[in-house]
């Protein structure tokens, strides 16, 4: 699920418009980003906890090597779900229910298909002469297949002559 997505399914979900769902959204990023940058952990109860965790320089080993090797001081984003995320992720039925329609998205239909057929549908000899056009075609391909089949021939008596040389080299060894 992308932003938009969620935008759309969560304005489903609690019957607002999507505009004021995009800009709870940002808005929601934007505090819990600034408040975690500056190290104050965000903790939202029964989803996920947001912090920002520093890591000291210690010591470490090359694995290829085994010599000893000094490992910098970092920092990290951490996002740890919490215990009701998970218990809905691992059983889905105790997952909260969403309203119909809300996701999975209807699929969006294409509408360039009727496009297509309206040249054809013009005239009513049109449509005799489209099955003879396709008959054509149809010829025109196979041609065309029994061509790469004739450059696939000579790549395949490359390797014959090769078995040729290898069978002059086998009585040679026999001696």
């Amino acid at each position: 699920m992308n932003r938009r997505e969620l935008v759309n399914a969560v304005a489903a979900q609690s019957g607002l418009e999507t505009k004021q769902v995009d800009a709870a959204l940002r808005g929601f990023t934007d505090v819990v980003t600034a408040v975690v940058s500056k190290g104050e952990p965000v903790a939202i109860s029964g989803f996920a906890k947001f912090a920002k965790v520093e890591r000291a320089a210690r010591m470490g080993r090359n694995p290829q090597t085994g010599e000893p090797v000094k490992i910098k001081a970092s920092k990290k984003a951490r996002i740890t779900p919490l215990k009701g995320f998970k218990d809905a992720v691992m059983t889905p039925s105790t997952a909260p229910k969403l309203d119909k329609g809300v996701w999975p998205p209807a699929p969006v239909v294409k509408k360039a298909a009727p496009a297509k057929k309206a040249p054809a549908a013009k005239a009513a000899p049109a449509k005799k002469v489209a099955p003879a056009k396709k008959a054509v075609v149809a010829k025109k391909v196979a041609p065309a297949r029994k061509a790469v089949v004739a450059k696939k021939a000579p790549a395949k008596k490359a390797p014959a002559k090769k078995a040729a040389v290898a069978k002059k080299a086998a009585p040679v060894r026999k001696r």
